[in-house]
């Protein structure tokens, strides 16, 4: 639960509930939200900028697919980028690629920008 303050009145402001806070609620394992408003295109920079971290401090989630679109999630520091090529090398298999946006909600369940790790639709391997 958070607070709204509205005309000088502080009122229980319910948060918003993902499939990642349920699972990690279920689970009680701890963690603390950090709301800022979204930014078409900012990526890790305007996450970083509005949580007063450095951008290398913010973790991406990123949703790829190898050559049978299998898809898999890699982690990435937010000032860094993925090798493809290396990743594939990585993990075993042919080639990887990013997963489109309409794929990466397919397996995920979440909107490129708002992607988490923890309560996606499908399983996935994390690297």
């Amino acid at each position: 639960m958070s607070w709204n303050v509205e005309r000088g009145r502080v009122l229980p402001h319910k948060t918003p509930s993902t499939p990642a806070t349920r699972l990690l609620r279920a689970e009680g394992i701890a963690f603390t939200e950090h709301f800022y408003p979204y930014e078409e295109h900012g990526g890790t920079r305007v996450a970083a900028t509005a949580l007063g971290v450095p951008e290398h401090n913010v973790i991406k989630t990123l949703v790829m697919e190898d050559e049978s679109r299998s898809p898999l999630i890699v982690l990435m520091h937010g000032d860094l980028e993925v090798s493809t090529r290396n990743l594939a090398r990585a993990t075993g298999r042919r080639s990887i690629t990013p997963a489109s946006p309409e794929a990466a909600h397919r397996h995920t369940g979440y909107a490129v920008g708002g992607i988490s790790p923890f309560g996606t639709r499908k399983k996935m391997p994390v690297h």
